[in-house]
């Protein structure tokens, strides 16, 4: 998966998707506006996946100061997604990828069907200012990204 991330620098695939709190997310309505911070994690209430969910919750103040907006990404259900954003409090929406499509354009599919966890920083210009394998917290991906 390492190899298949899209390079910093380079344009962020567009999407348009929906999310838990009712509503649909475009990629290009953010342009000029905010920095948008796209958190893929294979599965919704798993150890790993809570942790890293849990630990954007938790930097909620920082990413708002900031500008930044959060989005936690998987091919998990709606109702799956609803559930796990109400049973830790997310303050964030969870885009529904249902298709495998955003993991794909991002590079986060796995050759199995899964999707990788993998962190990505796109900047009001719609580029991405940051892209790392993983779950990361906010000091390191705005420190690299430089924001």
């Amino acid at each position: 998966m390492a190899e298949g991330l899209l390079a910093v620098g380079s344009e962020a695939p567009v999407f348009q998707a929906e999310t838990t709190d009712g509503g649909r997310v475009s990629l290009p309505d953010f342009r000029g506006k905010g920095a948008v911070l796209l958190m893929f994690y294979p599965q919704d209430d798993t150890p790993g996946c809570t942790r890293q969910m849990c630990a954007a919750r938790d930097e909620s103040a920082d990413y708002a100061a900031a500008g930044i907006t959060r989005f936690g990404v998987n091919p998990g259900s709606l109702d799956s997604h609803r559930d796990f954003v109400s049973k830790y409090s997310l303050d964030f929406p969870l885009i529904v990828d249902s298709n495998a499509e955003i993991a794909s354009a991002y590079g986060v599919l796995r050759e199995e069907g899964g999707v990788g966890r993998a962190t990505y920083l796109i900047d009001t210009e719609g580029r991405i200012a940051y892209a790392a394998p993983g779950a990361h917290g906010f000091a390191e991906i705005t420190g690299a990204a430089g924001v």
